[in-house]
């Protein structure tokens, strides 16, 4: 069974002293490709080397996630083109909008987020999108350039069936995290994954985020990592109702697709 983590924050300080094991330990668990999360000016330039340190298994994004809004400038925003136009950066983003912790100003928030959806239109790559309590600014946004770049995903979707459903009327992919395996707060999406196209869902560990609570038994140090992807997936195969190799093969199919990999 072979998986693609679309979303993996490998840059994170957390894998510096076991990144090659964290790795290893992946593809023991058939999860042979990840992307790497851009979600700074920072990180999306680690991500990059991270990518062009192991080609054919990692691939980046490069963007500013709504967190950062506050420090995006003239020179980030320029150094995002330029990144977003290197073939081992896959999609712009980690972008879009936070209204739960509202670390940045909204309006410098939509500000900033429509600057990538730009970068993105003008560089013809996909979107690797974050929305959390801000559905109707995002939607709206969105809209407006969705027919302008060729593929969207909304990662580690945790939203409602109505804004699924927007999401797929704009053709976007979905992004299902480890989110979906707590019972304490996931459970609303194993009600709909289901209604989520094969051909648009796809699977993500957020990693270091968001251990999967069904991991048995749960490791000390709580880090989430590539390795536990197939928790993920053995989740949203039981929620859908079907073998979890199809799963696998379907979510596979379409990061494959949507990320060029």
């Amino acid at each position: 069974m072979q998986l693609v983590d679309i979303g993996a924050n490998l840059t994170h300080e957390s894998f510096r002293h076991d990144f090659a094991e964290v790795l290893a330990r992946a593809a023991a668990e058939g999860v042979t490709r990840m992307v790497v999360t851009g979600a700074s000016r920072e990180g999306s330039e680690q991500a990059l080397a991270l990518a062009h340190e192991h080609p054919g298994v990692l691939w980046a994004t490069a963007g500013v996630h709504p967190h950062h809004a506050i420090d995006y400038d003239e020179a980030t925003d320029a150094r995002l083109r330029e990144l977003a136009g290197l073939p081992a950066v896959r999609a712009v983003g980690e972008t879009g909008l936070d209204y739960h912790r509202n670390y940045s100003p909204r309006d410098v928030q939509l500000r900033v987020f429509e600057q990538q959806l730009a970068i993105a239109a003008e560089r013809g790559k996909p979107l690797f999108l974050h929305q959390r309590d801000a559905h109707t600014d995002f939607l709206a946004l969105l809209k407006r350039y969705r027919d302008r770049v060729p593929a969207a995903v909304v990662h580690c979707f945790t939203d409602t069936r109505e804004a699924l459903h927007d999401y797929l009327a704009l053709d976007c992919h979905i992004g299902i995290t480890g989110w979906i395996c707590d019972e304490r707060r996931g459970t609303h999406l194993r009600q709909f994954v289901r209604e989520i196209p094969a051909e648009r869902l796809m699977l993500e560990t957020d990693a270091p985020y968001l251990l999967p609570r069904t991991v048995r038994p749960q490791p000390s140090h709580r880090r989430n990592e590539p390795m536990y992807l197939r928790h993920i997936c053995e989740e949203v195969a039981r929620d859908r109702g079907e073998p979890v190799e199809l799963t696998a093969a379907n979510s596979t199919a379409a990061a494959m697709a949507f990320f060029g990999l």
